[in-house]
């Protein structure tokens, strides 16, 4: 609230901030702090050919929170973006990975009961493969269909959260023509943006963008620079270099 109204941020100002998060020192304390966090992921689709759009590219999901949600309301994110937690096997579902398959099966392919909002715990494996839906289904059935990665690791200085960025890659473009009519966001999201990974312009406009969450941009070019060093073929993207440590 403070960085937004420009108020003053020295020590002593902000009683809370000065009390939870006063230096580095208290930042990097994970395992002495209070520390949530999640998996906010680029998700990229690739698609054929078309007459309109053009050539071979991958679709880029964005989406614009809903008003109703706590974390990040009517802000520009990526989707899935979701706290890193685990449903019902503590131990198993510690891995990255696990936490992406559950927010894509939540926030994208309408497995709503994998939601932790809503999530019925009374299931022993949300996420046995007899449960998955069609889409997820489909890509779990053969190796090379869908890759993920985590991009990159931050500590947020504003709100004290870890993010892990990741990227979701859907490489075999069978997929879009069986399932692009059933990608749609759930209730956390206001909207569903879709961008061509060729489009260099709008892509630009979109970095450019003030209404993004922190975590949100990052992973954007933390994804868009992966992207482009694994398929040049289908990507025409703004080029993002890695910073340099200071």
């Amino acid at each position: 609230d403070a960085l937004a109204d420009q108020r003053s941020i020295q020590q002593g100002e902000l009683p809370l901030r000065d009390l939870y998060l006063p230096d580095l020192r208290s930042v990097l304390d994970v395992s002495g702090r209070l520390c949530a966090g999640g998996v906010p992921a680029l998700c990229a689709i690739a698609r054929p050919a078309d007459p309109y759009r053009g050539g071979r590219d991958y679709a880029l999901l964005i989406q614009e929170r809903s008003s109703e949600v706590v974390n990040a309301a009517r802000r520009l994110a990526v989707i899935p973006k979701g706290f890193h937690q685990p449903l019902t096997d503590a131990r198993a579902d510690a891995r990255i990975g696990a936490t992406l398959v559950r927010k894509l099966e939540d926030e994208l392919f309408g497995r709503r009961e994998v939601g932790m909002a809503t999530a019925d715990q009374r299931i022993a494996a949300p996420l046995h493969p007899s449960r998955l839906s069609e889409p997820m289904r489909w890509l779990s059935a053969a190796p090379g269909r869908m890759h993920t990665e985590c991009t990159g690791f931050g500590l947020n200085l504003v709100s004290g959260n870890y993010e892990f960025a990741c990227l979701i890659v859907i490489e075999d473009e069978e997929f879009w023509d069986r399932y692009g009519g059933q990608v749609e966001a759930n209730w956390e999201a206001s909207g569903l943006r879709l961008y061509s990974s060729r489009d260099a312009d709008l892509i630009s406009e979109l970095i450019a963008e003030e209404t993004w969450t922190n975590e949100g941009l990052f992973a954007l070019l933390q994804g868009i620079r992966r992207l482009s060093e694994l398929d040049g073929a289908r990507v025409k993207l703004p080029v993002v270099e890695p910073r340099q440590p200071m």
